[in-house]
């Protein structure tokens, strides 16, 4: 897997597509730069050093700096093709590609796969871990990605300034793969329907894009067109927490943050995370951080009591 710092963006130094008609080998050769193949139909037989790869339709594949890359059999193929460079970019080994997922996904540092597994407690939170090899199954999510990168390509092709939101668009992709990559991984748990996994995933991304106002279990039903009780179950079950023990976590996160760097009263920062009541949001943030709001602005600036 590749672990890629997305607070960097990639240079795009070559970007195309390419249908070969009639059966076709790919050369060998060795570059000083990352280059991603996306097959659109066909197949490509590729090998790099001694692992070798076989991309039909739908399939992903980063080939590495620095290694003999070579064609190994004659086909038919039309693919596009993208070579990149990028300064904080490395190949690492994920034991439990599984607790990785859920860590992303659910978004929770404390979830329970994390606690025991000190390989994914001390990635960084903020990076895109992409495979080497991914493949995209689901016809929707296919022709979304030939979308995107119809138009990078488009962007490439026309003024030279267009580089900088290919890159952009690129490393947007990437992302998305990413996060898509990791419910498929999600979605193979024996325990949690993958049904179930991709409504916690559209909830988790609602509740992050509305924890400012107030949500009721009624809204929830009504966004999602399903039970509270069911949806608080499989929630749980996924995160280890409750629906509202979650939102009032995404909201002191934001506290915290509010009191670590402005200057906003306790009632304003009540007040712009949702909880409009000062001694309820008082309430709320010292049982999640065993402080008050007040504490913790003295801890935070190191005012002295």
């Amino acid at each position: 897997m590749l672990a890629i710092n997305v607070d960097i963006v990639p240079r795009v130094k070559l970007m195309g597509f390419i249908a070969y008609k009639s059966p076709w080998i790919h050369f060998k050769r060795k570059v000083d730069e990352y280059v991603l193949y996306f097959i659109r139909s066909g197949e490509l037989h590729l090998k790099e050093e001694d692992n070798h790869y076989v991309l039909r339709k739908g399939d992903i594949l980063i080939l590495e700096p620095n290694m003999t890359h070579e064609g190994t059999a004659k086909h038919v193929c039309d693919y596009y093709y993208i070579h990149f460079e990028h300064s904080d970019i490395q190949s690492i080994k994920i034991e439990d590609r599984h607790a990785l997922a859920n860590y992303f996904i659910v978004e929770h540092e404390q979830s329970p796969f994390a606690q025991h597994q000190p390989s994914i407690r001390d990635i960084n939170p903020y990076g895109c871990y992409f495979p080497k090899y991914h493949s995209i199954a689901d016809k929707k999510r296919f022709s979304l990605a030939l979308h995107a990168l119809n138009e990078m390509q488009q962007l490439y092709k026309r003024k030279h300034y267009n580089r900088s939101l290919t890159a952009l668009r690129f490393m947007q992709l990437l992302i998305e793969l990413s996060r898509e990559n990791f419910m498929d991984e999600l979605k193979q748990s024996e325990l949690i329907p993958s049904k179930s996994i991709v409504k916690i995933n559209a909830l988790l991304d609602y509740i992050h894009q509305n924890y400012q106002t107030k949500i009721t279990g009624s809204d929830i039903e009504h966004a999602f067109e399903s039970n509270y009780d069911y949806l608080n179950r499989a929630f749980k079950q996924v995160t280890g927490q409750s629906i509202i023990r979650y939102i009032n976590a995404v909201r002191i996160n934001q506290a915290k943050e509010l009191l670590e760097t402005t200057p906003l009263s306790i009632g304003e920062i009540g007040y712009l995370i949702g909880i409009n009541d000062p001694y309820h949001f008082s309430k709320v943030f010292k049982k999640h951080i065993g402080l008050s709001p007040t504490q913790y602005f003295k801890q935070a600036r190191k005012i002295d009591e």
